[in-house]
């Protein structure tokens, strides 16, 4: 560690340990109270699984994640994100090519939208803008309980029995169709509450595949209908379910947060592993880096994920037995891999050829529910999906300045990928082409000549999302969006309100309420309660 990236004190407020986004919102709400801050990250550059980097010359990726929908409003408009460079382009599309020379093209427009899906169904269409109100009316009832710490019905603290009073208050004040719709929603599985709305597959498929973002689970799992609401729950400018590119990359909303928290008073150092968190009688009062120096803080906040907090950062010999067996039971199962391409030329479909506004949204490789079965069904087995579901997004369209004149960046998301292949985790380096080859083979046949386009090609296995970004098992939401690692229950019962069994030590990521998403939440309202609790 150089001179140029050594903290400037051994005494802080609070040492935050990782510079994802959340460590930075985090870091920026504590710093913007007055309280004196440090942001630890070990990579080069910030930004955690938010980050951009130029990885062929003139084409900046999206490296992990890819669009921006969760961040919530409020914290853009706390920390003036906008003037530190928070800039979204909403998505304007949602395009599924078929194989058979078929599209459906899902607009901003809904009369544009409407006429696409009568292509397929007459009563789909009319049925479509009913469920899209449902889903924000349930959404916006869900808003309440992202943005407040989780309640704990086990508490015999008064406030917490108000909020679980007022979140009664809030389901009581539904009428009964939607109270009855939510209760499905935390059972059903997303392509059977789907049927109950839609006949056909061109639609059902690719809105089903938002409940399986994150997690190990196929479309027919029961709990996959909830994660697709997790999903309706973005908003840009107050508009719900929507969806856009941070301007210049994801790391851009990383950047905007480290520039707001660096504007408060907080120092952040990069290349600066954290080897453990130090203890003194059964209290965190700082961290020892790997090079050895000890930094002193009254409270330290992880921003990595649980299994890395506890049983690396801390040790689980410091740790009640009980608590340590909830962290291990709690369910990483990376099930997802990114490949990202730089190009030489536009992918042309074949269903929708050349260039067009069908581009310029996200693209579902997602042509029927029994497809996405069978690619589940080969991740059970411990094998990556050879036609996998991909969502497909070329930002260089609506954002020129990721890749050169005439040139485009496209990046996918890709699902399935075990962390757990049959070879062994170990084994990926090993399967790391073949892979990606999948990923190329399958977007070849909708958009021939891909192949001969591609200029430089990244690959990412769940493996490269633990051992490069610090993951556990790739899991890109420090854990799974399943229903019982959800609310007052993540990342453990009794510890989902960001304290942790170490005093002084606070989880302030993904792996807390209300989870992952580029939202923003998890290190603001462990900042805020951090705050409140009048130990800082």
């Amino acid at each position: 560690m150089s001179d140029a990236t050594r903290p400037s004190s051994s005494t802080y407020d609070a040492v935050v340990v990782g510079g994802g986004h959340n460590g930075l919102v985090c870091a920026a709400y504590l710093a913007k109270a007055g309280r004196r801050v440090l942001v630890l990250e070990r990579r080069h550059v910030l930004g955690g699984a938010a980050v951009s980097e130029e990885l062929h010359p003139g084409f900046t990726f999206s490296v992990c994640s890819y669009v921006v929908s969760l961040f919530r409003p409020h914290i853009v408009r706390e920390l003036d994100l906008a003037r530190h460079g928070f800039d979204l382009i909403p998505l304007g599309c949602s395009f599924l090519p078929l194989p058979d020379g078929r599209s459906l093209a899902r607009w901003a427009d809904p009369h544009r939208t409407r006429r696409e899906i009568a292509e397929f169904s007459a009563r789909d269409a009319e049925v479509y803008p009913e469920f899209g109100l449902a889903m924000s009316k349930l959404a916006r009832f869900s808003k309440s309980v992202i943005d407040h710490p989780a309640p704990d019905p086990s508490s015999l603290d008064p406030r917490q029995w108000g909020r679980l009073l007022g979140m009664a208050r809030d389901l009581e004040g539904l009428d009964p169709e939607m109270r009855y719709l939510n209760f499905k929603l935390m059972t059903m599985s997303a392509v059977d509450f789907l049927d109950q709305w839609f006949e056909s597959e061109a639609l059902k498929a690719p809105m089903s595949v938002s409940g399986i973002i994150g997690t190990f689970l196929g479309v027919r799992s029961p709990g996959t209908a909830y994660v697709l609401l997790h999903h309706y729950m973005g908003e840009i400018d107050g508009a719900f379910r929507a969806w856009g590119f941070s301007r210049g990359g994801t790391g851009q909303v990383s950047l905007a947060c480290a520039a707001a928290a660096r504007s408060f008073g907080a120092e952040i150092v990069t290349s600066c592993p954290v080897q453990k968190v130090l203890l003194s009688g059964g209290r965190a009062t700082g961290v020892v880096l790997e090079n050895g120096d000890e930094i002193r803080a009254r409270a330290v906040i992880s921003a990595v994920d649980p299994r890395r907090t506890f049983f690396g950062l801390v040790g689980e010999e410091h740790l009640d037995p009980d608590f340590a067996e909830q962290i291990r039971r709690f369910k990483m199962r990376g099930s997802s891999g990114k490949v990202n391409l730089a190009l030489d030329r536009l992918p042309d479909f074949t269903c929708r050829p050349g260039d067009g506004p069908h581009l310029q949204g996200d693209i579902a490789i997602a042509p029927g529910i029994d497809y996405l079965e069978r690619a589940y069904d080969q991740a059970k087995y411990g094998d990556f999906s050879e036609r996998p579901y991909l969502n497909v997004v070329i930002p260089s369209l609506v954002d020129p300045g990721v890749a050169p004149p005439g040139k485009h960046v496209l990046s996918a998301f890709v699902q399935y990928a075990p962390y757990d292949i049959k070879e062994g985790p170990e084994n990926w380096p090993q399967r790391r082409d073949a892979f990606g080859d999948a990923v190329v083979d399958t977007l070849e046949e909708y958009c021939p000549g891909l192949r001969d386009s591609i200029l430089y090609r990244q690959v990412l296995t769940p493996w490269d999302l633990e051992q490069e970004f610090g993951l556990t098992e790739g899991n890109i939401f420090h854990g799974e969006l399943s229903l019982e690692q959800l609310l007052f229950l993540r990342p453990a019962a009794g510890w989902s309100r960001y304290r942790t069994p170490v005093r002084g030590l606070w989880l302030g990521a993904s792996g807390a309420h209300p989870g992952g998403g580029i939202m923003g939440a998890p290190g603001e309202l462990a900042a805020k309660t951090l705050l409140g609790s009048g130990e800082l």
